[in-house]
């Protein structure tokens, strides 16, 4: 069954640690956490940071604009997971990393890491296929950290500082990357 485009929407979103309006005590609870005694760089080690790059730049990769890995994704990842996630959710995303490293010594006899970019890629294809949960974070949380940082808007994108002037019709050639909506 596929997913309606509103529901893609709501997954990106909550993945991304938004959350959604439905549901009135809903709306604040990203900024009620109260455990705040850890942050990103204690949560999450320089290691957990650069396999993290390393998983986000498989799935955004350099080609003809920089990757994830430029963009730092890894550490976007590192502090959204830590800011906006409540606990049980941080614990999931955290198992999580340990169940795609492990799988990735399960199949190819080396960690993520150490893997070779074809096996990389095959086993986050074979991941995204089956949805599984923690990879469906990893990777929302991969293109949001890519497209909302300044790479991503300025480069994968286009993207033109306001105010500007207002062209209701702009002319876009094939292949023109989409446009980047302000901040």
């Amino acid at each position: 069954m596929s997913a309606t485009r509103r529901e893609v929407i709501r997954r990106a979103l909550e993945g991304a640690g938004f959350v959604t309006l439905a549901g009135g005590p809903m709306l604040f609870s990203a900024c009620s956490v109260t455990d705040r005694s850890a942050s990103a760089t204690s949560e999450f080690s320089a290691a957990d940071i650069a396999w993290l790059d390393e998983v986000a730049e498989t799935i955004l990769p350099e080609t003809d604009t920089p990757g994830a890995r430029a963009a730092e994704v890894g550490a976007f990842i590192a502090l959204m997971v830590t800011d906006t996630y409540a606990p049980e959710k941080r614990a999931a995303f955290r198992d999580g990393m340990t169940r795609l490293e492990s799988r990735c010594i399960e199949a190819y006899g080396s960690g993520f890491l150490s893997a070779a970019p074809g096996d990389r890629l095959a086993l986050l294809t074979e991941l995204d296929r089956e949805r599984a949960d923690y990879f469906v974070m990893i990777k929302e949380l991969t293109v949001l950290g890519y497209f909302t940082s300044e790479i991503g808007y300025t480069q994968a994108l286009r993207y033109v500082e306001t105010p500007g002037r207002f062209d209701p019709c702009v002319d876009v050639e094939p292949g023109e990357p989409a446009w980047a909506r302000h901040a």
